[in-house]
């Protein structure tokens, strides 16, 4: 009896500390917060502000975020309870010497910090001039930028180039904005922009995006600035470019999605829907046993990257609170593991003592991996944000394939009382 006893007391702490663990992997908030005081010090570039001030209206200010239903509210809110985003964007547009928001070699980047600006305007928020900054950006992009001949705009300003980070730079900005001002027109051209940009860089194969392609100028518009250092392409799959592709087409979906307009472009939702499972599909494919993706998602010679890791799992869980995409239980696992690898062991695995993600690419060079990221910190806010939503509305797989967490500990608890039950017979 006492041997039996033994054994069911060592059976009962084995599995109630692996179901515990099972059920904790997150981090604390005193690490989260690191992370977050990481990515507020360090994001300076224009895209990397863009991002910040992107994530803040995400995790802080769910309600104006476009992934809320409610994001239109029919009187704006107060300006004032929006302080900590509109103070970003206030610096900017208070500062800027040129019609970009940021002058920038790159005519996408600056747009990032659009949707900021508009909120701005939207919520008469008082110290700057946010409709004439709105305008001019949107003037920038629209009439001094160079296009391909079937009309996407290049992603760079001296020769025609694009890059798979645009989708998340300029169509949501143009979204948005037309949405605000009940623009159809602008809205139509997020997505057509979208359409443009897989149309040259979508392996429909790999399921992938390749991250870099020049093409043909139209030569009756603008021509650009020239010289030959952005004359090149860059053909891999690179993680982080997918990421950006997926989370720049889930923003223009949320916008439209919980806009007036959702009826009208109901077509361009579901064209969004198939490019973002496309990506997400493509992408689990090829997530390593690890769960931290190679920098170039097929190339594990270029290393590991926990910032995509982060932004992948992110865009993921979005896509699984957003909408249902169906047949997501593959995708849905391979977030679980990405998120789960890169909050291994409380996080100490993957972040240092002052809460910078690690290992990281080179955000000013994206062939290398570097030390600090301020996007990917934004990514791992974005993605425990989002997780977290997820799990808040039921972790909406059961209908994906994947056991729901609540139900999932339900069902542990059920083993356990089992396996005590027969013990004791």
């Amino acid at each position: 009896m006492k041997r039996h006893a033994l054994s069911l007391t060592l059976l009962l702490s084995s599995l109630t500390g692996a179901f515990a663990n099972n059920d904790q992997v997150q981090l604390n908030s005193n690490l989260l917060n690191l992370v977050r005081a990481r990515m507020n010090q360090s994001s300076t570039a224009s895209w990397e502000i863009g991002t910040r001030i992107q994530t803040l209206l995400e995790v802080d200010f769910s309600s104006m975020s476009v992934f809320s239903s409610n994001y239109l509210t029919p009187t704006p809110p107060s300006a004032q309870t929006l302080n900590p985003v509109l103070d970003i964007a206030r610096r900017v547009v208070n500062t800027r010497s040129s019609k970009q928001l940021v002058a920038d070699g790159s005519s996408a980047d600056p747009a990032s910090i659009g949707v900021g600006v508009l909120l701005g305007n939207w919520t008469r928020a008082p110290g700057a001039n946010w409709d004439t900054a709105a305008e001019d950006q949107l003037d920038a992009l629209m009439k001094d930028t160079p296009r391909t001949v079937d009309g996407a705009l290049s992603h760079r300003t001296e020769v025609v180039q694009l890059w798979s980070d645009y989708v998340y730079m300029v169509p949501p900005f143009l979204a948005y904005y037309g949405v605000l001002t009940a623009n159809t027109t602008l809205i139509s051209e997020s997505y057509n922009q979208i359409k443009l940009y897989r149309k040259y860089l979508y392996n429909s194969n790999a399921h992938l995006w390749r991250h870099i392609t020049t093409a043909s100028r139209d030569l009756s518009g603008p021509q650009g600035t020239g010289g030959d250092a952005f004359n090149f392409n860059d053909t891999g799959y690179w993680t982080t470019g997918n990421g950006w592709a997926a989370a720049g087409m889930l923003r223009v979906l949320g916008t439209i999605k919980n806009s007036p307009y959702s009826k009208e472009f109901d077509d361009e939702q579901g064209d969004l829907k198939d490019w973002i499972g496309d990506i997400h599909n493509g992408m689990k494919d090829n997530l390593p046993s690890s769960g931290i993706f190679y920098n170039y998602a097929d190339d594990d010679s270029t290393g590991a990257d926990a910032a995509s890791t982060a932004l992948f799992a992110a865009t993921v869980y979005r896509a699984v609170t957003l909408y249902d995409p169906g047949h997501y239980g593959g995708v849905v696992d391979a977030a679980e593991r990405a998120r789960e690898a890169i909050y291994s062991n409380n996080g100490t695995v993957h972040f240092d003592a002052q809460g910078w993600l690690r290992p990281v690419v080179n955000p000013n060079s994206f062939h290398e991996i570097g030390a600090e990221s301020p996007e990917g910190q934004a990514f791992v806010l974005q993605m425990d944000n989002n997780w977290k939503e997820w799990v808040s509305q039921g972790s909406k797989s059961a209908a994906l394939g994947r056991t729901d967490l609540a139900a999932a500990s339900g069902f542990r608890m059920l083993v356990l009382v089992l396996v005590v039950s027969l013990l004791v017979l």
